[in-house]
């Protein structure tokens, strides 16, 4: 376990160094939108390290909207300005645990904001969507596995029927991050698999029934324990 907490922490060392040289790269070489980055070969050969770690951070770029790889053809700057394109590269890099608890707190603004919205404006199939994720997380914490990517889907099925892409987004982009360290400190054990169920099904039953003041009281309680975590956060 203290192996493989000491090869993420390296492997995440790795990626931001290789994020942080993407960066200057876009900067110093002035790239615009549309502008194909050097190969994965080349940017190995440059960076001094493996094209498996290029390819990663690649993926990781692409995840998040700045980068864009098309087969056969090469690697390409996202429609994004080159000032907005190095400030997100730059809270990428600097982003830590010392930072968890702005990153959760922001989180939880978003999901609040989503279960209001999406108690206004969810349709039946969004309905059958969150129902859907939710028999799935429940599935996963009754057999005793791990259900992180789970959980992810639920919320990201709420977030998908407030009707709002911005706030869709954000949520795509801040979740995964928390989660990154949540699993890193496995403060889910079983103890918590009533609760965690409970706290679900009651955000469900709130925006079914389209009430939102009951789907904020729902969502507060269920990071109740997220937000005592972040307290104690070293």
């Amino acid at each position: 376990m203290e192996l493989d907490k000491f090869n993420n922490a390296e492997n995440n060392e790795i990626q931001n160094v290789i994020i942080s040289k993407i960066r200057d790269l876009i900067k110093y070489k002035n790239l615009e939108p549309g502008d194909k980055l050097p190969s994965e070969r080349i940017l190995s050969e440059k960076f001094g390290v493996s094209r498996r770690n290029i390819s990663e951070a690649i993926e990781k770029l692409e995840f998040y909207g700045l980068l864009k790889s098309i087969a056969h053809t090469g690697t390409f700057i996202a429609d994004i300005g080159q000032t907005a394109m190095i400030g997100i590269l730059d809270d990428m890099i600097t982003l830590d645990h010392q930072n968890f608890k702005s990153l959760v707190e922001t989180r939880i603004m978003l999901e609040i904001k989503t279960a209001i919205l999406a108690s206004k404006r969810r349709s039946d199939k969004d309905l059958e969507n969150i129902e859907q994720a939710l028999t799935n997380f429940k599935l996963k914490l009754l057999k005793g596995e791990e259900a992180t990517q789970e959980d992810l889907l639920f919320h990201l099925a709420i977030a998908k029927a407030s009707r709002n892409g911005t706030i869709n987004e954000m949520m795509l982009r801040i979740t995964p991050k928390i989660l990154r360290v949540l699993d890193e400190t496995k403060i889910c054990d079983e103890d918590h698999v009533k609760s965690e169920i409970k706290n679900h099904e009651a955000i469900f039953e709130a925006i079914k029934m389209q009430d939102s003041k009951l789907a904020i009281e729902a969502m507060e309680h269920h990071f109740k324990v997220l937000v005592e975590f972040c307290n104690n956060f070293d």
